[in-house]
């Protein structure tokens, strides 16, 4: 089986055992390290670790000091973790449909969704590939707009050379299958001292020294033993990247002009890190997505779909009211058309081919 994603952390044994062997294995100078390598990846004086993704969310809101009856935009494609994060700090969920090309916000989308109440704009950069944060970033400040970038699956894509989480307050996901991992960790990037300084003192119980409290705070605490796991990977993110470009750009040749499959594209003025490669698999292919998946998975071709609904089409979300659902033709679209294939740095040249053959036999190509 050639499978969707590959998690590779052999290069952290050695800095692992150190932590381990130290027996401070909490928040410590790991975690220092790891943060000003990850601020540097962002283009900002400061990132602060977390515990998840999700909580890089949440904790990004917090400090908006969102008040009830607070709207946040965001993407109705997207991990229900952008979702909940909205929902976990009281705030308001209000949705903006997406563009086909690049599975992000529709600036014109957001413009129209954009009410009085809206305090946050929330873009979700997809599967490694920036939402137009140039429109975006202007709608934002044309409406005295918060930032806040779900950039969890883009840690090193650019828009017009400025990397993601620089645009406002960057929050990065480290889980197990992502570009880069610390196993369950989260990056929060920012340009703003006083945003870093409460961020950190929320994240530790609220305290800015021991017994020390200044707000209600959290146990949002990245270990050292995961800031371990995560220092040579950042180390190593360029050949990470180049390889993850190579074999989408091997794809997209081996893939091109099937009847009925749309392969991804990178935008102009952007990079794209392929924490996914996806395709669309369009209504006059032979085959629905779904069937191409299961003879995939028939043939040994890991693959995945990311995601099989918009974000607020569950019943634990339809009645509630800080959920407001929208007309997203587009969204609900790609919803039924969106297929991710292998596209990690362990490929081969024959894992490639072999992804390739298999997609071009099951659609007749």
């Amino acid at each position: 089986m050639i499978p969707i994603t590959v998690v590779d952390v052999a290069a952290a044994e050695q800095l692992v055992v150190q932590v381990l062997r130290s027996g401070a294995i909490a928040q410590g100078p790991m975690v220092k390290r790891f943060e000003d390598a990850f601020a540097g990846v962002a283009g900002v004086p400061h990132a602060v670790a977390v515990n998840n993704g999700t909580t890089a969310l949440v904790a990004s809101l917090q400090v908006l000091d969102l008040a009830p009856g607070d709207e946040v935009v965001t993407s109705p494609f997207t991990f229900v973790a952008t979702l909940n994060a909205i929902l976990e700090a009281g705030a308001t969920a209000r949705f903006a449909d997406i563009g086909e090309d690049d599975f992000n916000l529709d600036p014109d989308a957001v413009a129209a969704a954009i009410t009085p109440r809206t305090k946050v704009l929330m873009p979700v950069h997809l599967y490694g590939q920036m939402a137009d944060m140039g429109r975006l970033g202007s709608l934002a400040a044309e409406h005295g707009l918060a930032v806040v970038e779900d950039s969890a699956q883009a840690v090193g894509a650019t828009f017009e050379g400025r990397p993601s989480g620089s645009f406002g307050l960057g929050c990065f996901s480290l889980y197990a299958t992502k570009n880069i991992t610390t196993a369950e960790g989260g990056v929060i990037t920012t340009s703003d001292d006083a945003v870093a300084d409460r961020l950190r003192v929320l994240r530790n119980q609220g305290m800015r020294a021991r017994y020390q409290y200044e707000v209600a705070g959290h146990n949002y605490r990245m270990t050292d033993v995961h800031a371990a796991i995560g220092i040579p990977q950042l180390e190593q993110l360029v050949t990470i990247t180049e390889a993850r470009q190579r074999n989408a750009e091997a794809l997209n040749k081996g893939l091109a002009d099937i009847t009925g499959l749309r392969t991804p594209k990178t935008l102009p003025g952007r990079t794209h890190v392929w924490h996914q490669y996806t395709v669309l698999v369009t209504d006059d292919a032979p085959v629905t997505r779904d069937e191409l998946a299961a003879k995939l998975t028939e043939k040994g071709i890991g693959n995945g779909t990311y995601y099989p609904k918009t974000v607020f089409d569950y019943d634990c979300y339809r009645d509630n009211p800080k959920v407001i659902a929208s007309d997203v033709p587009v969204a609900e679209r790609v919803a039924r058309q969106a297929l991710s294939l292998p596209v990690h740095p362990k490929l081969t040249d024959a894992d490639l081919d072999e992804i390739v053959g298999a997609v071009r036999e099951v659609l007749g190509a």
